[in-house]
């Protein structure tokens, strides 16, 4: 595509090999005037039009005659790839034709996937989790959110800055390569000011200036979390530029632009600082300003003059800032570790005394000061992700904590529709509005709906109380393939049952309906819920630990664990008794319950008893 001024030298190629082809580059040819999806009119045809060129309505349709006889087998390889030039593009198809060169190709891509995926499998009495955390949702991440950045809801192909952030965390054990390669490339999308690009397209650079208020934090969480799984401290001084171009204007909330690559410099660990730093501004009741939305884009008008404050971003602020103290120390930098535990003790004090709304924590404050997520609320009265993460964020006092995830419970878990809304009620004619996602039909995606995303959060804050029973009971209603159990219930879902979709509808006359499948955040943080808070696989360094939150009707489960070229055979089973709980590393006891990781190159087997404490017999 000549016009398209990133790629207008590529040449896009499709290739068949046999001796009968046809070819056809017009949509109105393939299907016809009376043709359909079902029927295209080129399959009643004997051989594909042969019509292609410019000012088409394009395809790419390639047709090949093949006789088979009983008893036959017949390969046909189709090529599609992407060039330089045309003759870069014929050189390619030549080097790829013939059925070996495929094979091989094939078998490569084999090989990536069973190494990539081979490094937590799992076997336990419920074959949906094993699917689950043993490829599928680490190939929606991988394949989808890394790769492609695209999918039939949304095909932008930009990397979105807090995005692909929070996807590489689920990556952690099986390709942490990855993660500290994103890393990297996050860094150089900060301004010299802090903020970052909310978004940009490779290769070019372009993207979006804004004010949402969370983006560049999720830089310091995802070191912070990369560097304790790891241990890997020396990606902390890998250098990294920063972008310059003109601050926002007052009033102006974005600005899609190529920045300029700075001059200025700094370390990975400098970027996370400068982060953080930039993220202490605070409003009336000293809690973070929301600019132009936090983690909810769709709340882009609650602190859009400036004034607006986010509970929710109080509690991860917090979290961040208890996360990074100790990498900072780690660091030899003990000024700035009590800098941040100053700050996240003094924003716990400021939340608690101002967000408490009596029976859960409310979601903001707007411009004017107008609560939002109270009970004084006629819409939005509660939102789920500022009582999952005062919960997640350790800020929360035990009782409120709580109470506040009981109320979640209460108002936002539905069995009966099997949907977990992420506010309640829907946004529909209230003012102030918080923003673009009132835009959106009550019960529909951020208004009210399903957004898996946070429902995730939710489940992971009450395995972080130690509910297992909410937790497994949560991720039952989010496992997509329980959409999908019954004819009824896939006539409802519509959506791949093998994916995470981003959002279920919650209303009639589309309840249970999926939306916004591939392309979600909710795969990575699905993976990390369910290898981590529920199978209870914690890694620090080379020390392993696993404490499962066991669902009371599993008495065991396998986990398989790669470390380098050694491979680690953990079976978990229920304990007898809660003095019978203990760990055993190739039959020796440890004490502390922590398995060291060894690069010996050996297997090794290990034995975890948990104690949970059954369920009560029926009255």
């Amino acid at each position: 595509n000549s016009y398209n001024t990133d790629f207008e030298g590529r040449i896009a190629f499709f290739d068949v090999e046999g001796g009968d082809r046809s070819a056809c580059g017009d949509r109105g040819d393939f299907f016809g005037d009376a043709g359909t999806r079902a029927a295209p009119a080129a399959l009643a045809q004997t051989r594909l039009s042969g019509r292609l060129g410019a000012a088409l309505d394009p395809c790419a349709a390639l047709r090949v005659t093949v006789a088979i006889a009983a008893g036959e087998e017949c390969s046909v390889v189709f090529r599609l790839g992407a060039a330089k030039s045309m003759a870069e593009a014929r050189e390619l198809v030549g080097r790829w034709r013939g059925a070996e060169a495929a094979r091989t190709a094939l078998e490569a891509v084999h090989e990536h996937w069973q190494r990539t995926l081979g490094t937590v499998q799992v076997k336990t009495p419920d074959a949906t989790v094993n699917a689950l955390v043993n490829g599928w949702l680490l190939y929606q991440l991988i394949s989808s959110r890394l790769w492609g950045r695209t999918a039939f809801y949304q095909s932008s192909g930009a990397f979105g800055f807090r995005d692909q952030l929070q996807d590489v965390m689920a990556l952690v054990h099986a390709r942490p390569e990855l993660v500290r390669e994103h890393l990297l490339r996050s860094a150089a999308r900060q301004f010299l000011e802090g903020d970052v690009q909310h978004w940009w397209h490779p290769p070019s650079g372009k993207g979006v200036r804004t004010r949402c208020s969370d983006d560049y934090l999720w830089l310091a969480l995802v070191t912070s979390r990369y560097v304790e799984v790891t241990g890997d401290v020396d990606v902390l001084d890998e250098v990294c530029p920063f972008l310059e171009s003109r601050t926002l204007k007052e009033g102006e909330q974005s600005n899609y632009e190529l920045p300029k690559v700075a001059d200025q410099t700094s370390s990975l660990y400098g970027h996370c600082q400068r982060a953080i730093r930039h993220g202490l501004r605070f409003g009336d009741h000293g809690l973070p300003l929301m600019g132009a939305g936090d983690w909810n884009d769709g709340m882009n008008l609650v602190g859009a003059g400036g004034k607006g404050e986010s509970v929710w971003l109080a509690f991860f602020l917090i979290a961040v800032l208890k996360r990074f103290a100790p990498l900072a120390r780690r660091h030899s930098d003990e000024v700035f570790a009590v800098l941040c535990e100053d700050e996240a003790a003094k924003l716990g004090e400021r939340v608690e005394a101002s967000a408490w709304d009596g029976d859960w924590y409310q979601r903001a404050w707007f411009d004017d000061g107008t609560p939002l997520g109270s009970a004084a609320n006629a819409e939005c009265q509660i939102d789920s992700i500022a009582q999952s993460w005062a919960v997640l964020s350790g800020a929360a006092s035990p009782e409120r904590a709580r109470t506040a995830m009981a109320s979640l419970h209460r108002r936002l878990v539905h069995d009966d529709t099997g949907i977990v809304q992420l506010l309640d009620p829907p946004f529909d004619t209230s003012q102030p509005s918080p923003g673009y996602l009132e835009g959106y039909v009550p019960g529909v995606r951020e208004n009210g709906g399903q957004y898996t995303h946070a429902a995730v959060w939710a489940t992971l804050a009450f395995a972080a109380l130690g509910d297992a029973d909410r937790a497994w009971e949560l991720f039952g209603l989010l496992n997509p393939a329980h959409h999908a159990s019954t004819e009824a219930g896939v006539a409802t879902y519509q959506v791949e049952p093998y994916v995470v979709a981003g959002d279920v509808y919650a209303f009639a006359p589309h309840t249970g309906r999926g939306g916004w499948t591939w392309y979600t955040g909710s795969a990575g943080w699905m993976y990390q819920l369910l290898v981590e808070s529920l199978l209870g696989l914690r890694r620090c360094g080379n020390q392993l630990q696993v404490q499962p939150l066991l669902p009371r009707d599993w008495d065991e489960f396998d986990l398989h664990y790669r470390f380098g070229e050694s491979t680690y055979a953990i079976t978990c089973r229920r304990a007898d008794s809660a003095g019978s709980a203990r760990v055993m590393v190739d039959g020796i006891a440890v004490a502390d319950g922590s398995i060291t990781l060894q690069g010996d190159g050996k297997a090794h087997a290990v034995d975890v008893d948990v104690w949970r404490e059954p369920r009560p017999a029926p009255a």
